[in-house]
């Protein structure tokens, strides 16, 4: 049996796991004997040349451990990066945004696109996250933040012309899937730089021994939206998003990593406003064969990040948005999973929620199985999670979820202790 390691020997056992049985071997002694005879023709050239200075490695050969390991939302945390809310902006609207937006915000849209949020209410949420970051430290996590940057300039590609939006919700961007992390594509053309951000982070795991890939970059060409998409009631949503029509086309592979979530070898992602189907399959070939990729849907008007419908906080067990019910939900109900419905959120009718809806009541961040991170305001939700022998540790980010996210969007786990486990069958 093949057993994976995470970290400094950190095994888990969940009664709902089972290890990953024996891998299949593979032939190999064939790249094996062409790998030789180059390294033996290597060899002898450079035996012939002079000696040259030579930098030293990025990392050691055999480095003891990734600084980046996780396998699913709800090993303990040891290392997650938060973003930062300092020069959000507002996006231009664009029809990529305004599939991802209800009517009742479009005039906000309008008046502030291209400038930055409403200042009161931005300097209330980045105290609010730097609040979140000293809690996360006094349980014991060590925080990473994306650089400041100035969002405002406004930049052209051969394909389009945008300004920036901001390096709030690093789970959009980036996933840790074993010991590598992957740079999503993304498919708002106002977050196309956002990567920029993080680099300074990632090249430093890269440095200490972790895999980094970027998935394909997409153009953004007028090509990969459906510029007459026809929304304006959710009736009309929930009518075009039944019929499988989104704002993206499939012309380009495109995702926002916040449309995966983990459960060990199995990874759960929906067709979204901005995942395509091309963009899922790159993420299969790429995870396969270790990892299995499965496209799960929702009665959703309005498709963008799976984290507040469906979020998966332990060994078989979801909570699943009663708003937004799952199609495929039998089958994780036959696997011996527990479904759990949060309860109605609490947040007031009045208050700002730009770019998301309230059910960021479950957007919650395990800080293991036994801990989650939730809303201060959200009492109901409080009481689910002790029904289930969780301990809820309370912080209160309401004018940063108007961002665009909750706990779990707002943060990226970059390690978990833990193994690689099933938990799925």
């Amino acid at each position: 049996m093949l057993r994976v390691r995470c970290l400094r020997g950190g095994s888990r056992g969940a009664e709902a796991a089972h290890l990953i049985g024996g891998m299949i071997g593979r032939n190999v002694s064939g790249w094996v004997q062409r790998a030789f005879q180059s390294t033996s023709s290597s060899a002898a050239v450079a035996a012939a040349q002079p000696s040259i200075a030579v930098e030293e490695p990025v990392t050691d050969l055999a480095p003891q451990e990734s600084p980046v390991c996780a396998y699913n939302e709800w090993d303990p945390l040891e290392e997650v990066i938060v973003g930062r809310a300092e020069n959000a902006r507002v996006p231009p609207f664009t029809v990529e945004v305004k599939a991802n937006t209800y009517e009742k915000w479009w005039p906000f849209y309008q008046k502030y696109g291209g400038h930055t949020f409403p200042e009161d209410h931005l300097k209330k949420a980045v105290a609010e996250i730097e609040e979140m970051c000293n809690i996360l430290r006094h349980e014991g996590v060590t925080v990473k933040r994306p650089e400041p940057m100035d969002w405002s300039f406004e930049y052209t590609t051969p394909d389009f012309s945008s300004t920036g939006m901001y390096a709030a919700m690093p789970r959009d961007i980036l996933v840790v899937i074993g010991n590598e992390i992957i740079e999503a594509p993304m498919a708002w053309r106002s977050r196309f730089f956002e990567y920029r951000a993080y680099r300074p982070l990632i090249k430093d795991y890269f440095r200490r021994g972790a895999k980094w890939t970027t998935a394909p970059k997409p153009t953004m060409s007028d090509e990969l939206y459906d510029q007459d998409y026809p929304i304006r009631t959710v009736e009309d949503r929930h009518k075009l998003a039944a019929q499988g029509k989104f704002v993206t086309t499939e012309h380009e592979p495109c995702f926002d990593a916040a449309d995966f979530i983990r459960a060990g070898t199995d990874i759960f992602v929906q067709r979204s406003q901005v995942t395509n189907y091309m963009g899922i399959e790159w993420m299969r070939r790429h995870l396969a064969p270790t990892y299995k990729v499965h496209i799960i849907s929702f009665k959703d008007p309005n498709p963008m990040h799976i984290d507040a419908t469906f979020n998966i906080i332990g060994p078989g067990l979801v909570l699943s948005n009663p708003d937004r019910p799952c199609r495929q939900i039998e089958m994780f109900e036959k696997a011996g999973w527990t479904v759990v419905k949060p309860p109605t959120p609490l947040i007031p009718d009045d208050h700002p929620l730009w770019m998301s809806s309230k059910w960021l009541s479950m957007n919650v961040l395990m800080l293991d199985e036994k801990r989650v991170m939730v809303d201060a305001n959200e009492a109901s939700i409080h009481k689910m999670f002790e029904s289930l022998g969780i301990e809820t540790v309370k912080v209160n980010i309401r004018h940063a979820n108007s961002l665009g996210g909750g706990f779990h969007c707002w943060t990226t786990d970059v390690r978990r202790r833990g193994t690689l486990q099933s938990y799925f069958h």
